[in-house]
């Protein structure tokens, strides 16, 4: 099996990285569900991202299915909305309005650029200024946004999936 690698970090000039933050926000979501890319997975999600009177409420069922994509991208705005609690972001109303989870189609918006098969989220991290690329496991660090992929078929045939970096772990079987 091969496997590629497209990495992401959350990072900002202003404040250095907010791995840690991330990595909290991981241990904030709930547990369980099962995997679907079905209609019903998406509306769920869109339902877990509630945005009002400009501020997202991030509440994932844990019984709910889900999928990668959506998973990282719910810790990505939950991650958003801590800065922001902070003070540490600042961020308007029509750029708080491009982060709902729509209809976007892949390569379409936030959103769609996120779920896009492909490096999106590395594409959109680098055109938005958010962090540094990376193509190797040893430039990882745990609470960074990554993309495996688990063939070098990238685009419309891949197979891989979005996540979040928590570590390496040696096994018997291999790292």
């Amino acid at each position: 099996m091969v496997m590629a690698l497209v990495g992401v970090a959350l990072q900002s000039s202003f404040a250095g990285d907010h791995n840690d933050l991330v990595l909290d926000q991981i241990n904030q979501m709930p547990k369980g569900g099962r995997y679907s890319v079905s209609h019903f997975a998406k509306i769920c999600l869109q339902r877990s991202a509630h945005f009002e009177s400009g501020k997202f409420f991030i509440l994932p069922s844990a019984g709910s299915p889900s999928f990668c994509s959506g998973a990282t991208y719910l810790v990505f705005i939950r991650t958003i909305e801590a800065l922001r609690a902070r003070g540490q972001l600042h961020l308007d109303y029509p750029t708080l309005e491009q982060l709902i989870i729509r209809d976007q189609r892949d390569g379409e918006g936030v959103w769609g650029r996120w779920n896009a098969n492909g490096p999106g989220t590395a594409r959109l991290f680098h055109e938005l200024g958010l962090g540094r690329n990376f193509d190797s496991f040893d430039q990882a660090k745990p609470g960074d946004f990554m993309k495996i992929f688990w063939s070098r078929q990238v685009g419309k045939n891949e197979h891989g999936h979005s996540v979040i970096f928590l570590g390496l772990e040696n096994r018997a079987d291999g790292q």
